[in-house]
Parts: structure tokens; C-alpha cells; sequence
């Protein structure tokens, strides 16, 4: 009944940028917190950045000054722009958002992933 749909992920040089896309759709009553996690091979999944239903944000140290996560409440979308891109960047990037429905669930929703590949 709700799903995130993530794109804009590819294969870019180092030093470029890429912008990701989250859309959230379906029995959607609220959402809170938006956030981007990442997972590369063999390693954990974490957290690169989170933005608040107020537009607060919050960066992991890795991409601070790099990236910029935004949000359009309205189309209950979160955007990450991804600027300065480096080959530790490379990971499947996935959208998180705890999402309420109009059937009364409360429920942490993942996307799918979009592979991100940096090229050194």
C-alpha cells in the first residue's frame, strides 16, 4: 500500500555529482523523518544524511559540505544532491521514511536501492 521509488543513480567520474530521487506513494497519511542510507559491498548499511518533516537536517561526516538533502512535502519526495563525488561514494543507496497511513499503520518504509558508481 506504500512504497519508495528511488532514481537517479549511475555511473559518474569522480568529482561529479549526481542528484537521487525518492518518491513516497500510496495510503500515505504522515511522514516524519526522510532519510538516505548507503550500503557498499561489504560493508554496513549507514546513514549519510536525514531531513525532518520541518526541513531540519542532519549530515554524516563523510559527506558534510558535499551533499545536500532536500524534501518537497507536498509531493512527499526527498531529493539528495550528491556534488564533488569521490570513489568511497560508491554504494547502492537506498530512501528511508517512517511512514503513518490512513488505515492507522506506523511503519519504517525502505526503497528498493539505486546503484551509485564513481569512477576514480
Amino acid at each position: 500500500q506504500v512504497q519508495l521509488v528511488e532514481s537517479g543513480g549511475g555511473l559518474v567520474q569522480a568529482g561529479g555529482s549526481l542528484r537521487l530521487t525518492c518518491a513516497a506513494s500510496g495510503s500515505i497519511f504522515s511522514i516524519n523523518d526522510m532519510a538516505w542510507y548507503r550500503q557498499a559491498p561489504g560493508k554496513q548499511r549507514e546513514l549519510v544524511a536525514a531531513i525532518t518533516s520541518g526541513g531540519s537536517t542532519n549530515y554524516e561526516d563523510p559527506v558534510k559540505g558535499r551533499f545536500t538533502i532536500s524534501r518537497d512535502n507536498f509531493k512527499n519526495t526527498v531529493y539528495l544532491q550528491m556534488n564533488s563525488l569521490k570513489h568511497d561514494d560508491t554504494a547502492v543507496y537506498y530512501c528511508n521514511a517512517p511512514i503513518r497511513t490512513w488505515y492507522g499503520e506506523h511503519y519504517a518504509y525502505w526503497g528498493q536501492g539505486t546503484q551509485v558508481t564513481v569512477s576514480s
